[in-house]
């Protein structure tokens, strides 16, 4: 965990938010079994792709995002949180062979999250959808660039 995220963890800090940022540290594809340790049976999961409701959904999700990319890492940059609630910025950095000629490519993103009986049972996440996937693809991401960069003229 980096420095800064760990800063904003303390002992009084809520046991879920403490084993959600711990996991998010290390989740990957060999141990996505993790999953059952921080979310609710009953977890709400939001992202700008896909709502899933419930941990069976979550998992096949979760299962079926990671399956495809060779590398996929969470930095938690940031930790707000309120009773039981937290909002946490971090940065993505994921590789994927037909996305960006298969170099790494990173996301800054945020989610929001609820805890409740030592689990998280919301999660939405916040992040730029284009700068993720769809300026990685080869003709399309020149598209969205071009876009981008005429749109402010």
């Amino acid at each position: 965990m980096e420095n800064n995220a760990a800063s904003k963890l303390t002992p009084q800090s809520p046991i879920w938010l403490r084993t959600f940022v711990e996991t998010y540290q290390i989740l990957s594809t060999d141990n996505l079994n993790l999953l059952a340790s921080i979310y609710h049976t009953n977890i709400l999961f939001i992202d700008p792709m896909h709502k899933v409701e419930g941990l069976d959904e979550l998992y096949k999700y979760f299962n079926s995002l990671y399956s495809n990319l060779s590398r996929c890492q969470f930095v938690i940059d940031n930790i707000v949180t309120q009773g039981d609630e937290a909002a946490l910025y971090w940065t993505m950095t994921y590789q994927h062979h037909k996305l960006n000629k298969g170099d790494v490519v990173t996301v800054q993103g945020s989610s929001y999250i609820k805890g409740h009986n030592d689990k998280v049972i919301y999660h939405r996440d916040y992040l730029d959808l284009g700068a993720m996937l769809y300026e990685q693809l080869p003709l399309f991401g020149k598209l969205i660039k071009w876009i981008k960069k005429h749109a402010s003229k």
